[in-house]
């Protein structure tokens, strides 16, 4: 290697005379060397989705709003069981039952086929997540633990849906500063990252422990750092996908149960909704952390 210009006859550019063997150049640290390898099963990851890459954002719409679709649709086939439920158990008197359900049924069927076609994003957002919350209270369920982390998830892949119709758009007023969408969706990547991750969480905590779960749990709570923090995040998401995907097929298979079985419902519950929060994880994937992430700010670096 050719020495720095002026350093050559004062022996600068040569070995240390004391003795030392210390290298110029640092250790790689810990995360450059994880990041070393995650790249390159990025690549990989990269060139055998590269035939559905476009439909990826589609993809992810569709799968956050299947768990509302599947729940207009028991709605509506257990009409009569859903106004028993609600009157005799909830107490709601019979008018503002039917209204209630109504309301849900054309809230859900509307917004969610908004967000599958992308329009009105802020409008169908804001609906499902008013869905959320009135049906916690409404069937009794804003105190069960395991329902608050599902659905804390379902609205994180919401608020991903509602970066993902953000476009970069800036509106100027005389005399004050310029609003610019591009900041408010670094700030809703960032809070669809953490609440995507809270479906984990629930299950960590839940159910009975196994080498199996442990394992799952280890690895599926890492990958959950890695997202929250943006760490490697289209790995780790991926990897979560992957985790919840077979978690899915195996647990809650309510295609194996029979129709008068009690878990049946509870089991298709669950698993659209997994399937929501899958369809987050895909739209994180696809348009990656945001600026709020150790791997933006690397680029930056």
């Amino acid at each position: 290697m050719a020495q720095i210009r002026g350093t050559a006859g004062y022996h600068l550019g040569g070995p240390n005379p004391f003795g030392s063997s210390k290298s110029d150049a640092p250790d790689p640290s810990p995360l450059d060397a994880i990041r070393e390898q995650t790249s390159k099963i990025e690549d990989i990851l990269d060139s055998i989705s590269e035939p559905i890459k476009p439909y990826l954002p589609a993809i992810g719409r569709f799968l956050i709003v299947v768990t509302f679709l599947e729940d207009a649709l028991r709605i509506i086939t257990q009409w009569s069981d859903q106004l028993i439920y609600l009157n005799s158990y909830r107490h709601i008197p019979n008018g503002l039952t039917h209204l209630f359900l109504i309301t849900n049924v054309v809230i859900m069927f509307a917004c969610s086929i908004l967000v599958i076609i992308r329009k009105y994003s802020d409008y169908a957002v804001a609906g499902l997540m008013g869905v959320v919350v009135t049906q916690a209270l409404g069937y009794g369920l804003i105190f069960d633990l395991n329902f608050f982390l599902r659905n804390l998830s379902v609205i994180g892949g919401l608020i991903m849906v509602l970066s993902d119709s953000w476009v970069r758009k800036t509106k100027a007023f005389a005399g004050l500063p310029q609003l610019d969408e591009k900041d408010r969706k670094m700030y809703f990547q960032l809070a669809g990252r953490v609440l995507l991750i809270f479906l984990f969480i629930g299950f960590v905590f839940s159910g009975e422990w196994s080498v199996w779960r442990i394992a799952v749990s280890v690895v599926g709570l890492i990958a959950c750092v890695m997202v929250i923090v943006g760490f490697k995040a289209k790995f780790s998401a991926t990897l979560l996908v992957l985790i919840l995907s077979v978690f899915n097929v195996l647990v809650n298979n309510f295609w194996t149960l029979h129709d008068r079985h009690p878990h049946k419902d509870f089991a298709k519950y669950d698993f659209f909704q997994i399937l929501s929060i899958v369809g987050g994880l895909l739209l994180l994937v696809n348009s990656g952390p945001g600026q709020f992430s150790i791997d933006e700010k690397k680029k930056v670096y």
